[in-house]
């Protein structure tokens, strides 16, 4: 067996409605868990750690632009000054 994780919304009637289609190699029944917040608001679902879809996209667009012109850190400096420790 194996697990696909998707989100979506469950309307007044009962019914799930996910957000992206799933693809999956053969049309075939499917068991769901469905994970909810008792307490749910717009914020709640989403995650304060989630940067937004356009700012990572403007960013890798910024680290390509620069990678190309040779504005480029050596891998001895990537990490100084990121506390590594959990």
């Amino acid at each position: 067996m194996k697990a696909i994780e998707a989100t979506g919304i469950v309307d007044e009637r009962g019914n799930l409605s996910l957000d992206q289609p799933v693809v999956m190699a053969a049309q075939s029944r499917v068991r769901v868990i469905i994970l909810y917040s008792e307490k749910f608001t717009e914020e709640e679902e989403q995650d304060p750690d989630d940067t937004p879809l356009e700012q990572v996209k403007a960013s890798l667009r910024r680290a390509l632009e620069e990678s190309k012109s040779g504005q480029r850190i050596p891998i001895s400096q990537m990490w100084q000054g990121i506390d590594t420790q959990i």
